[in-house]
């Protein structure tokens, strides 16, 4: 009750500003399942939520259903001259919005941000009901239809209340700020840029619109008016030209911030964005940022976490990028869509770039149907990849549009379709490439302005000796597109064996020493290769799959819950991070080994490590890149295992003999769960 009133206080303090204000709407929420058929048992929650939260810890179902979501909003009279929008960052998948019962709009889509005004639908003076139906359901005509990642469902990102006045610079377009900078032409002796602003205003008073353009200094570089004489559904253009620029880069990151106020009488608005100014290219070898062409290490991004799922708070993303600057990745890829907008505002700060995509994907069940030839979906299609740019569209950090990933040429032909989205970015956002994930071969690799090609050869078939015979054929044959390689292989650090057995389709067993071996050997032939215009690891971290082994898919350099980095993330460690020395013996959670002749496994940024066992160093052999290996042989007992550089130091301790098998322990675990019932 007390935040209810200070709510009430707070808002009518403020009545007769004259700026925009924005309130957060993340308390207060009563949450009920729609088979419930009332509120009756209703839960309170705080935003961000997602109902599947239990189900990612094992503790609950994953359900794909439809749920509700109420809250009640004290709206001043002062503000009866004022305009009232609600903002939704995300909602999980399908949103259907009322305001005292009467319905204010739907969107459908899980991974962009929407806004509704709802001026004419509350009751000033008085308190107003909010209701929001979300379905996180399978349905047909909103992607993705097919995908191997857990669709949690919820109001997953903040909600906000904004207010104007009458007359204002847009947030309804495209759920953005309804402020776009365009940039024309780049170069060091100046930037020329189009600044787009939608205002909506009564026809009486169109008002006047002021851009200011900040340095990342924070003096003022551009200032013009503009009286606007826009007509319905145009935006005011005025074009600038910034000299001498601070330009963005990766190592660079300069960003300058850009404000646009319209006045009429005494109604006024405005709106700041950030940006940078960059001119990004395509060449043989890739990805050129103003002029210097770019070789990206990266890696996927999915939208899951534990104790999360995908509701993430600025501290998990903050965490997050911790461990992707530690590795030393430049670039990050948005499997299936955008994350919240905090996220690209710390890649803009950080000078790491970002790949995002459009949610046309498809899992690797044969069952699913990725594409349904229908109007309905294609025209889903095409305003998710309007939102995608628009919401996305000042961020320097973002360079590459993503189309689709992994589709199959399978069923109806969706060729025709990739082309038109293609078409469509390009008309929407020419200054970026396109780009897309591909495991498959023929015309679609040929759409894009770039292709990553996905192999997982010597996991699912062959073995990874094959991956150098690949590569050079992939050169030989299909050296006009513009490629990058991208891999992955599941492993637990919780599972450990003297054998490494071939994976199945069903497998449960998926030992960390497997899927190290893999990316040894992946990394050995791309990581180097200069064909390639980069290398992308799937993925930065495990992500939950209700659909796989596990319930989850342990496919990334760090666990789902953040706490162990698996061997592999050191490996990429010494590749990628020039900026900190790496030293780490490897395969340190198998702890016993079976025999005493034993290989034993180092990844080091440097080339002058030296290993001791037992306190004799023993010669170090650098098989690859990052990678060394010494034989020797172990005692009986006790064996410490040392590696050194300067004043880094890494250690380990071994014993030779017959270790109690992961496989073996949870049957003996079984096995005394049945004597204690007993």
């Amino acid at each position: 009750m007390k935040r209810y009133l200070l709510l009430i206080l707070l808002a009518m303090g403020i009545a007769g500003a004259d700026a925009r204000e924005t309130y957060p709407l993340n308390d207060d929420w009563s949450f009920y399942f729609r088979s419930e058929n009332s509120a009756d048992d209703a839960r309170y929650v705080t935003l961000p939520h997602t109902w599947n939260l239990d189900a990612l810890a094992g503790n609950s179902e994953y359900l794909r259903t439809t749920g509700n979501y109420t809250r009640r909003l004290y709206v001043p009279a002062e503000w009866s001259s004022k305009r009232l929008f609600l903002r939704f960052g995300g909602v999980q998948t399908v949103a259907d919005v009322f305001v005292n019962g009467r319905h204010i709009g739907e969107h459908r889509g899980g991974f962009t941000a929407f806004t509704f005004e709802i001026t004419d639908r509350v009751k000033f003076g008085a308190e107003n009901t909010l209701l929001v139906v979300v379905s996180n359901t399978f349905q047909n005509d909103v992607l993705p239809t097919s995908t191997e990642q857990n669709i949690y469902g919820g109001i997953y990102r903040d909600v906000e209340l904004i207010v104007t006045d009458r007359v204002a610079v847009s947030p309804t377009v495209w759920g953005t700020d309804g402020l776009f900078v365009e940039q024309l032409s780049v170069d060091a002796d100046a930037v020329r840029c189009r600044a787009a602003i939608h205002l909506s205003a009564p026809k009486e008073c169109p008002g006047t619109v002021t851009l200011v353009v900040r340095d990342p200094e924070g003096y003022v570089v551009v200032e013009k008016s503009h009286r606007n004489g826009r007509t319905i559904d145009n935006p005011v253009t005025i074009p600038f030209e910034v000299e001498a620029p601070q330009l963005w880069s990766p190592s660079s990151p300069k960003l300058y911030t850009v404000t646009a106020r319209v006045v009429c009488d005494s109604l006024s608005d405005e709106v700041t964005v950030r940006t940078g100014f960059r001119k990004l290219a395509v060449s043989n070898r890739g990805l050129v940022i103003n002029g210097d062409t770019v070789r990206l290490h990266g890696v996927a991004l999915y939208h899951d976490r534990a104790r999360a799922a995908n509701a993430f708070s600025a501290a998990d993303y903050d965490e997050d990028l911790q461990f992707i600057r530690d590795v030393g990745a430049n670039a990050v890829h948005s499997m299936s869509g955008p994350h919240d907008a905090y996220l690209y505002d710390r890649l803009d700060e950080a000078g790491i770039v970002a790949w995002i995509d459009l949610p046309l994907t498809r899992s690797p069940y044969l069952g699913d149907i990725f594409y349904f030839p229908t109007d309905r979906f294609r025209l889903n299609g095409r305003e998710q990849a309007r939102e995608i740019i628009a919401q996305n569209f000042n961020h320097p950090s973002v360079v590459m549009w993503g189309i689709f990933s992994l589709v199959w040429q399978r069923g109806d032909d969706v060729t025709p379709y990739v082309r038109e989205l293609n078409t469509l970015v390009k008309q929407g956002d020419p200054s970026r490439p396109t780009v897309a994930l591909s495991n498959q071969d023929g015309e679609l690799n040929t759409i894009t302005d770039l292709i990553v090609l996905k192999q997982n050869v010597g996991w699912t078939r062959g073995t990874t000796d094959d991956v150098g015979y690949w590569c050079r054929t992939l050169h030989a044959s299909w050296g006009n597109l513009l490629a990058a390689a991208c891999y992955g292989a599941p492993g637990y650090p919780s599972q450990q064996d003297d054998l490494i057995e071939r994976p199945t389709a069903r497998a449960h067993w998926l030992p960390e020493r497997g899927q190290s071996r893999f990316h040894e050997e992946y990394a050995k032939v791309i990581v180097p290769d200069t064909l390639f215009w980069g290398e992308w690891i799937n993925a930065m971290f495990d992500f939950g799959t209700a659909r796989g082994a596990n319930d989850r898919y342990a496919c990334g350099l760090v666990t789902l819950d953040r706490r162990q980095c698996k061997d592999i993330y050191y490996l990429y460690r010494s590749l990628w991070n020039r900026r900190d020395t790496t030293l780490y013996l490897a395969e340190r959670r198998w702890r016993v080994r079976p025999e005493a002749n034993q290989r034993i496994k180092l990844y080091a940024s440097v080339d002058d490590a030296v290993l001791l066992v037992n306190g004799d160093s023993v010669a170090l052999v650098k098989y690859a890149p990052g990678q060394f290996f010494a034989d020797c042989t172990l005692l009986p007992g006790d064996n410490r295992i040392e590696a050194r550089c300067g004043t880094r130091r890494d250690s380990l301790t071994l014993k030779v003999g017959t270790a109690l098998k992961s496989r073996d322990f949870g049957a003996l675990r079984k096995t005394k769960d049945r004597r204690s019932k007993d």
